[in-house]
């Protein structure tokens, strides 16, 4: 079946930088859209940036200008380059691909997570 699964996350001070990725594998006939979205404690999970397969990319506010995502569509991969990280950007990170399986069934599948720290 499908899974998806996050590396990159971990503790960074101020002003750092961390690229996370998400590899998408199993029964998969295309990935259509992807994203990542994050979950701060006490808050809810709120999106963070999306990337279509073609590239066209969405951005929250509150991190524009600071990261980039990409995807490398041969690699069913999809990045976030994370730079100036404040301590705000402190969560859980997490992976969403909107695909179809080879059986055509579509649907929204989530990875586990990566933690994201931003502390001095």
């Amino acid at each position: 079946q499908v899974q998806l699964v996050e590396s990159g996350g971990g503790l960074v001070q101020p002003g750092g930088s961390l690229r996370l990725s998400c590899a998408a594998s199993g029964s998969i006939f295309s990935i259509n859209g992807m994203g990542w979205y994050r979950q701060a404690p006490g808050k809810q999970r709120e999106l963070v940036a999306t990337i279509t397969r073609g590239g066209s990319t969405n951005y929250a506010d509150s991190v524009k200008g600071r990261f980039t995502i990409s995807r490398d569509n041969a690699k069913n991969t999809v990045y976030l380059q994370m730079n100036s990280l404040e301590p705000e950007d402190t969560a859980i990170y997490y992976c969403n691909a909107d695909l179809i399986t080879w059986d055509w069934r579509p649907g929204s599948y989530w990875g586990q997570g990566t933690q994201v720290t931003v502390s001095a």
